[in-house]
């Protein structure tokens, strides 16, 4: 079993971390590759941490072989602010050996220490590993529906 540390990202971390998030969004979810510029762009506004910030998990040999991203945001129900870990990763070789619960510790932990309502995440339909995961950890699935909608195509497009 390897074994990783968590923290949070850095300055240093920008070239490991491009070609992890680029296998979560290209490979892992077989979405289209993002502009290079828009995904340094991402990178450095969680660098920044006032919008969100990122955890990558280490090991001892410097590797990183797993991310996680917290988004800033709030909660009307809850008039308070919230935490939304919109991905986590690990790769494949990696899965089932701990990564993925630190990084998930590392999100809730940070969500209680800066006093955060709410952690919440999605997961897709058919990711029953994921599912199986957040369902291990103690996740509670929601009775809300999520959509999303291109704000760009027509109604009813």
């Amino acid at each position: 079993m390897t074994q990783v540390t968590i923290r949070e990202a850095v300055m240093q971390d920008i070239p490991q971390l491009k070609a992890l998030m680029l296998a979560y969004i290209v490979d892992f979810y077989q979405y289209r590759q993002p502009e290079d510029d828009k995904l340094n762009g991402l990178i450095h506004t969680l660098l920044e941490q006032k919008e969100g910030i990122q955890f990558v998990a280490e090991t001892e040999d410097g590797t990183l072989v797993g991310f996680a991203t917290l988004y800033f945001t709030f909660s009307t129900l809850r008039a308070s602010k919230i935490a939304v870990m919109n991905d986590l990763y690990v790769v494949e070789a990696e899965r089932g050996q701990g990564a993925a619960a630190k990084l998930f510790a590392a999100c809730k932990g940070y969500a209680a220490r800066n006093g955060y309502a709410n952690l919440t995440w999605t997961t897709a339909k058919d990711n029953f590993r994921a599912q199986g995961f957040y369902d291990k950890i103690g996740g509670d699935r929601s009775d809300w529906l999520t959509y999303s909608v291109n704000p760009t195509s027509g109604i009813g497009d």
